[in-house]
């Protein structure tokens, strides 16, 4: 078995985020990791959109990420420390839209090793060094510096190591232009390691450790150590030199304490708390990130609590010594991993789940009546300020980015009835949590609606003049009228337009600079822009039926075939050419380019005739009006469309590389074909061929982002379109539409106008590069487990650790509420009561607030049943707190004679994670309603141990209670054991059956193969695996064969060999002491890997599916981090074979791009096995011309063969 991986969506969560001018200009951009695909975020300054400009896949782990900048330099560049143990530089090059390689240094072994540097980064805020250190022990130096041709240099390393110490974070020191010194918090733990009574490790303490990078001698040395009061998690580097005080912040459980070298004394703060907070008060805060912002004038950092509430902390200074430290609430928002301040004034919050935020901060919070909380407050030790939690204030929310990290359930099914599937997933954690339903196709604004006066049969948008931003008139065509509506702050009707209005229009453009045509049935209307029109009239009887008209040709077809040519001549006349041309069969269809910058004229036309061919005529004065090339159809052509795609953009919109020009052809048998024509010759060449819907397929050019893109309108709308250096063609989440055009208003810069029925509609579209479509439905708590009833409701189980519930978060407000009524003084009763009743009335969103922290062993739980297609809550079934819900299944007992099915649920009860203990344990049956909208609780049965799985197995509940297999009925009062297994090694947590056979799966030793003996009521063990695999999820593919993925991010499938029995009868030994009697320890059979990769992120859900209609099955994965990927199988020897070479060849051709070996990554953990890895095979697309050519040649194709077969693998299996 030949797997091949393709990634369908990439990963969404984020695990770095700086931000700087990595284009070279004055625009801030961000780049973010994550976990393997490093990306470049756009904000725009106007619309506060985010949009990403790049997205590439390093097949590494990136560990740390810094961007850091040259002295006098106006460009950043991005170091990355990643498991490739190699240090990275990468610079961003604008105009080809790739992130390249500037250096790439090796100092230690590949992985994510304790020793090996990677794991931190610290840069001279000069930009003349940087530090990369290890977890332990290593830490190494690198000079950077220019050469006489302004090129970034590197030095070798210098060593700054020192044994037995643990960092915890490294900073560089702002200290001006004085010798680099970076600071670093380290424990050192060799005393504790020598001591075997423990009370060492107990009291060793952090310390501060200052490194210096001597440039005269070229060396580095430990300057300076001082040992601190608390540990410490992280610091803040304080600007230095002409700027600021320098020194560092120091945040610890509590406090945050600034520290300098010299004469200055400790300045330390308390951390605000919460007024009235339901956490635990034992509970130490800490900060989890920060962001630092400085002009020339001041400074400050917004440090955020693992709370989510952000501080901004300044620090008041006299002569260089800093006397306080001011800290103010600011505003809270979603605990984030990294926070940026660029200089227009946006926040980027990356966050930790969930989706990430871009935020407009709208005030500084100076002037505002929240309390200012400062170090030179006196205070008792271990006394801590309070503020109140409030909504958003001073940040304003301007853009949301999607992310469904983390995934920890996906189903896929058509429970909507829209002939594709759909992906129902649970994503996020806690109060974030929610199941999203994720569409394929792009997401659809509606920005107006209006109806009109009848069905119209077409609409265009035209602009007053050539130059102008956006369009003037929109022109719809009626059977018998046309009406035109003119673009303002509303549409509305004008008659003043030169338009003609009495008849149908064919079509209708701008002419030349300033003038408008209007081609109708009878005739071409030239109105110029002093209103003058001019008119052509059709000859005799015959009437145009077809027409092409862009900025400066019109051509037409008349009723019998014959074309007629138009252009516009330098005094902005319309001329008609001399020659006329008959066609040999009816003319269906007609395309013109539009005019290339710089030239007079298209230079192609392009024609559909009756008898399916289309035909390339030259409109070149030497040979105007002569064929030049023609391909054969399988259908009739309905629409063609010729459009210029792929051209690299520069930053000013204008085209650098020149794209090559595109005829797209719309068949009416639903068939849309892509061909290159060439720009020389007019040939066509590299047909690609795509299936979109039922109806008659209809193009439109229209543009996207700067450039142009085709629109295609069959049952379904679809958009090929050109983005981050690939071709995408994706259908709209939207209704039929029937015709369309391109459309630019100030409200809505790049929208398309579309007639649907009677209506006409204007869309934009903002979310280009999307795979799906979300739909969101927000859950209180994290969704573990889900499962689909017949009636296509989703029944979810959601449970938290450290939760309360609804009823004991109540009883602890008013216990608090009754505290702050006896605390009172005599005179102060009635405002305690006031204080009191508020807080007992203040309802934050926890989503927003977080859920509070209820300590260790307490559990909160949730059975939901959720209608998926709208989304509404249809039972909330709340279990009491500290029993946690862990697993559920539905189940039909054949000892109920009824239609009814049962839902048995797996509950522990006082659930200890370390060490493991449980207060009991419960399988609580349900009975669902019919039509799977409620439920109610039968009985409750007590067992040993946790029952981590559930599944349904021939009339009867299959429950792996601990590590015990067993098989249980339902009774009157309780569930009923009829069989089990005591064989399994550690802990069951997830079984699967077919037929009379069971695939169990082990928290640690892979699966195990069981077969139930009914006639001797028996579960034997038959077969297992070899290696110990600890097991998050599992896929049967077929009865012999079973889809495995673990904890280490690998995919591995299983199959048993051809000689495996599962018969007991065929046991030589007659006393059946052959099953019972094991192979060291395990079953006598064991089943083989025949394939294994590694994915590089958890998986959470394994699914065999078939994605898109009339597609063949794939299998779905989905992992922690958001990634949503397939793994197809290869139908035949030669696909594989030339998959295999081509991605031998891109593997030395295009290492990936921070250094590490594709090849070992695939087999971090195993050897990669019969599984070929298609993103790396896909980067082909993104090589250049001439590296695409030489890889082609090798393998005896040409470049577009090769990114063909890359594209029909693709869209057969997924999108």
């Amino acid at each position: 078995m030949y797997l091949y991986n393709l990634t369908l969506q990439r990963p969404t969560a984020i695990t770095h985020a700086v931000h700087g001018a990595f284009s070279g200009t004055r625009q801030q951009e961000i780049v973010i990791s994550r976990g393997n695909v490093l990306e470049l975020l756009k904000p725009d300054v106007n619309t506060g959109k985010v949009h990403v400009a790049i997205s590439v896949e390093i097949f590494g782990v990136v560990r740390s990420l810094m961007a850091f900048r040259l002295t006098g330099g106006n460009k950043d560049f991005v170091v990355v420390g990643s498991d490739s143990g190699r240090i990275v530089i990468l610079e961003y090059n604008p105009q080809k839209n790739v992130f390249e390689k500037v250096h790439q240094e090796t100092f230690g072994k590949s992985g994510c090793r304790r020793i090996v540097p990677g794991q931190y980064l610290a840069i001279d805020p000069k930009g003349r060094a940087v530090m990369i250190g290890a977890v332990e022990k290593q830490k190494l130096v690198y000079i950077l510096n220019r050469d006489a041709q302004a090129r970034l240099t590197i030095s070798s390393p210098l060593e700054a190591h020192k044994s037995n110490t643990l960092v915890y974070h490294m900073v560089g020191v702002d200290i001006g232009f004085e010798n680099p010194l970076f600071a670093c918090l380290e424990i050192d733990y060799e005393e504790a390691d020598n001591d075997p009574s423990g009370e060492a490790a107990m009291a060793t303490k952090p310390s501060l450790t200052y490194y210096e990078l001597d440039l005269g001698l070229n060396h580095v040395v430990r300057k300076y150590t001082e040992p601190l009061e608390e540990h410490a998690n992280f610091l803040i580097t304080v600007p230095g030199g002409n700027d600021g005080p320098s020194g560092v912040l120091i945040c610890s459980e509590n406090y945050i304490t600034y520290k300098n070298v010299g004469d200055q004394p400790d300045i330390r703060c308390p951390i605000p708390r919460r007024r009235n907070d339901l956490d635990d008060p034992e509970r130490g805060m800490i900060l989890v990130c920060s962001a630092s912002h400085r002009t020339k004038s001041m400074f400050f950092f917004l440090v955020q609590t693992e709370q989510g509430d952000i501080f901004k902390v300044t620090l008041e200074t006299e002569e260089d010594m800093v006397t306080e430290i001011k800290m103010k609430y600011f505003d809270t928002v979603p605990v984030a991993i990294s926070m940026c301040v660029l200089k227009t004034g946006f926040l980027f919050v990356a966050s930790e789940f969930g989706n990430h935020f871009l935020y407009q901060i709208a005030h500084l919070g100076d002037d505002d009546d929240e309390p200012e909380f400062s170090s030179a407050m006196p205070l008792e030790e271990g006394e801590t300020f309070f503020f109140a939690p409030r909504a958003l204030k001073n940040l304003v929310l301007v853009d949301e980015i999607e992310s469904l990290s983390p995934i920890l359930s996906c189903h896929i099914s058509d429970l909507a009835n829209e002939d594709t599937p759909q992906l129902y997933t649970l994503c996020g954690r806690g109060p974030r949590s929610s199941l999203r339903v994720l569409r394929h196709g792009l997401e659809v604004s509606e920005m107006a609606v209006s109806e009109l006066p009848g069905n119209p049969n077409a609409v265009w948008t035209v602009k007053r003049r050539a130059d102008d931003e956006f369009d003037a008139y929109i022109i719809v065509s009626f059977v018998n009228a046309t009406l035109v509506l003119s673009i303002g702050e509303t549409v509305e009707e004008v008659t003043d337009s030169g338009f003609l209005g009495t008849t149908p229009t064919l079509s209708c453009s701008s002419l030349g600079d300033d003038a408008l045509v209007q081609v109708y049935p009878d005739g071409i209307r030239h109105i110029r822009a002093d209103k003058r029109v001019n008119e052509w009239k059709a000859p005799g009887k015959r009437t145009i039926i077809k027409c092409a008209v862009n900025q400066r040709q019109v051509v037409v077809a008349l009723a019998g075939g014959e074309l007629v040519y138009f252009e516009m001549d330098p005094t902005g006349q319309l001329n008609e050419y001399t020659e006329r041309k008959e066609m040999s069969a009816d003319v269906i269809c007609m395309a013109l380019a539009t005019v290339p910058s710089g030239e007079q004229r298209s230079r192609f036309l392009a024609v559909g005739l009756s008898d399916s061919t289309v035909r390339i005529i030259s409109l070149d004065p030497s040979d105007c009006l002569s064929p030049l090339s023609m391909q054969a159809l399988p259908a009739l052509p309905e629409s063609l469309c010729i459009v210029e795609m792929g051209g690299a953009e520069s930053e000013e919109g204008v085209g650098v590389a020149m794209g090559s020009l595109y005829l797209s052809i719309g068949l009416q048998n639903g068939v849309l074909l892509r061909t290159v024509l060439d720009n020389v010759s007019g040939d066509l060449s590299d047909t690609r061929t795509r299936y979109l819907g039922s109806r008659p397929v209809k193009l439109f050019s229209v543009k996207m982002q700067g450039a142009e893109s085709v629109l295609a309108v069959s049952s379904r709308s679809w958009l090929n379109y050109y983005h981050q250096n690939r071709f995408h063609l994706t259908p709209l989440s939207y209704e039929m539409l029937e015709y369309a055009s391109g459309f630019a208003s100030e409200q809505c810069p790049e929208g398309i106008v579309a007639i649907a029925a009677n209506t006409l509609r204007i869309l934009a579209l903002e979310k280009l590069g999307a795979v799906f479509n979300q739909v969101s439905h927000p859950l209180e708590l994290t969704p573990r487990r889900s499962v689909i009833h017949d009636s296509g409701r989703i029944i979810i189980l959601e449970t938290d650790h450290n939760a309360y519930t609804d009823d004991i978060k109540r009883e602890r407000k008013k216990a608090m509420a009754e505290e702050m009524r006896e605390a009172a003084g005599e005179g102060e009763v009635e405002i305690a009561t006031q204080m009191a009743e508020a807080f007992l009335n203040e309802n934050l969103p926890e989503d927003v607030f977080g859920a509070p922290k209820a300590g260790t062993g307490m559990w909160a739980s949730i059975i939901r049943i959720i209608d998926p297609v709208n989304g509404t809550t249809l039972e909330t079934l709340r279990l009491p707190q500290n029993e946690a819900a862990v697993s559920l299944a539905i189940v039909k007992f054949a000892s109920v004679t009824s239609e009814e099915s049962h839902l048995v649920v797996g509950v522990v009860k006082d659930y200890k994670l370390s060490p493991k203990s449980i207060g009991g344990a419960f399988l609580d049956a349900y009975k669902i309603s019919k039509d799977g909208s409620s439920i109610q609780l039968l009985h409750r049965t007590a067992v040993e141990e946790i029952p981590g799985a559930i599944a349904s197995f021939s009339g009867r509940a299959l429950i792996g209670v601990g590590r015990l297999l067993r098989l249980y009925d339902l009774g009157k009062k309780k569930m009923l054991r009829k069989c089990e297994n005591k064989h399994l090694p550690n802990f069951i947590n997830y079984i699967h059956t077919i037929g009379s056979r069971i695939y169990v799966g082990d928290v640690e030793e892979s699966v195990h193969f069981v077969k139930y003996k009914r006639r001797e009521n028996q579960l034997v063990i038959f077969a297992d695996d070899t290696y110990p695999r600890w097991v998050t999820c599992i896929c049967v593919l077929d009865y012999n064969t079973v889809a495995v993925a673990d904890k280490f991010c690998n995919i591995s499938i299983l199959r048993l060999p051809p000689g495996t029995t599962d018969d007991i009868e065929e046991d030589p030994s007659g006393t059946k002491a052959f099953w019972d009697r094991g192979l060291l320890n395990g079953a006598s059979q064991k089943c083989d890997t025949i394939s294994h990769f590694h994915i590089g992120e958890m998986i959470l859900s394994l699914q065999k599916s078939t994605l898109i209609p009339g597609g063949s099955e794939s299998l779905v994965y989905t992992t922690v981090a958001g990634r949503i990927g397939v793994l197809v199988p290869f139908t035949s020897r030669e696909d594989y074979e030339f998959f295999q070479h081509l991605e031998m060849h891109m593997r030395s051709e295009n290492p990936p791009l921070c250094g590490r070996d594709h090849l070992s990554y695939r087999s971090y953990y195993t050897p990669v096995k019969n599984m070929l890895d298609g993103d790396l095979c896909e980067q082909f697309n993104m090589l250049e011309r001439a590296r695409q050519k030489g890889i082609a040649e090798e393998m005896d194709r040409t470049p577009n063969e090769v990114s063909k077969k890359l594209e029909d693998i693709r869209t057969r299996y997924a999108f």
